[in-house]
């Protein structure tokens, strides 16, 4: 194993932060968090089917030492009757803008649909803009996307469902349809779904490198069956490889297989790294897609153990971390990760160092551009005791039966907002 490159721990001081409720016991948690285009704003999805936009102060990082959190209050809320699977905020979303106000969204057993991300400065008009048919044809039902990814330059897009992806123009609204349908098996009449063939399953994960590190972006499609396929999206419908990360980290780094299935790919900065995220998985694959083609880092100690997606983030390094990249990641614990100087070296890499964000699973870990903030949200489903249920509340909307337990929403739910390197109260823990 790798020693963790050694750097001093920064200072992380919680600047400003956002509640589901000020109740003692919420009805419900976040479970994503990102940053829009242009830095200025956070869109964060709750457990009860909405979509808060949290537009930032200017004197977020201005406030004295010491000082208590800014309250975070939602600029923009939606509210959606059914669930939804997957946002993603237009690509070139900019404060100064509204027509760029938007966000696109996949609720289930609908059409994808484009709404506005502030519909109360529109009263008296639907926030939804527009809708994207996608529908099976030979049964004519709607097939609901797991994931959703804006391609550069955001005039299209792409969707990740159950054995296939499908390619959109924004222009072409209503009944029209994907521009572009791709099988990711061959077929599904095969008594083997595609004869061992591509990658089988829901497609969960998709990520595009950066417009400026490849004149072709490569799109990186990751499945619940635990497979990876990579496509160029600019030059054909089939797959430029496709591979499974089934034993990959036992095999390579010697620690245990214990993936459940591909939550999130990302790409690093430069484009040659693609980071692989599973579900329950104690530590995350790194792979060098653009040199050797092999994994090259396993990023050790992460606790994991939600069924919940739980995303990370990356972030170009310096020469102080050593070169390479950083990864950040939230754990299952309430803590947030980071490990320097990936894909700089091979071998398995334990964590540069960490501070406690919350206390219960980090839904999201995410980095302003500019690297001074991150952005994290909290909140799950937790298993109690009878006695301890009824003890809380025998009434409480957010708790359910389960045999002789009850669940319910755990008590830290909140969007939190962290100065990186600024003085404040807690003091990160290094390796």
């Amino acid at each position: 194993m790798l020693p963790a490159v050694q750097i001093a721990a920064p200072r992380v001081t919680l600047v400003a932060e956002a509640r589901t409720s000020t109740s003692p016991q919420p009805k419900s948690f976040y479970r994503n968090a990102q940053w829009t285009a242009d830095g200025t704003t956070i869109i964060a999805s709750t457990s009860d089917n909405k979509l808060c936009t949290y537009v930032l102060p200017e004197d977020l990082l201005a406030g004295e030492e010491g000082r208590d959190p800014l309250p975070l209050q939602p600029q923009g809320h939606l509210q959606l009757p059914e669930p939804f699977y997957a946002a993603a905020p237009s690509p070139f979303f900019s404060l100064q803008d509204p027509s760029t106000h938007t966000v696109l969204l996949s609720p289930k057993d609908h059409p994808l649909q484009l709404h506005r991300l502030f519909p109360d400065h529109y009263p008296g008009t639907p926030s939804q803009v527009c809708n994207y048919n996608l529908i099976r044809t030979e049964t004519e039902e709607y097939i609901t996307a797991e994931c959703l990814l804006w391609t550069w330059p955001g005039t299209h897009f792409l969707v990740g469902s159950s054995n296939r992806l499908d390619y959109f123009d924004v222009t072409r609204t209503g009944s029209d349809g994907p521009t572009l349908t791709i099988p990711t098996i061959p077929s599904k009449r095969h008594t083997l779904k595609g004869g061992g063939v591509g990658m089988k399953g829901m497609v969960s994960a998709l990520s595009i490198q950066a417009p400026g590190s490849s004149a072709t972006p490569l799109v990186a499609a990751g499945t619940w069956t635990r497979w990876l396929g990579l496509y160029d999206l600019a030059r054909s419908n089939k797959p430029v490889s496709n591979w499974s990360v089934r034993g990959v980290v036992d095999a390579t780094f010697d620690t245990p297989d214990d993936g459940g299935g591909v939550v999130q790919t990302i790409w690093s900065p430069c484009g040659r790294y693609l980071v692989v995220n599973e579900r329950r998985a104690s530590s995350i694959l790194v792979y060098d897609v653009r040199g050797t083609g092999q994994p090259i880092n396993a990023l050790a100690g992460r606790v994991t153990d939600s069924q919940q997606r739980l995303t990370c983030d990356v972030f170009a390094g310096d020469e102080y971390s050593g070169g390479g990249f950083e990864v950040w990641a939230g754990t299952g614990k309430g803590d947030v990760m980071v490990w320097e100087g990936v894909g700089s070296r091979p071998g398995l890499i334990e964590k540069s160092w960490s501070f406690a964000a919350h206390d219960s699973p980090v839904g999201a870990s995410v980095l302003h551009p500019s690297g001074s903030v991150v952005a994290t949200c909290s909140g799950a489903w937790a298993i109690t005791s009878d006695a301890d249920a009824s003890s809380t509340s025998e009434t409480h909307d957010s708790m359910a039966p389960l045999g002789s337990s009850a669940a319910c929403i755990t008590k830290d739910c909140r969007v939190g907002l962290w100065a990186i390197g600024m003085g404040g109260q807690q003091q990160a823990e290094a390796a």
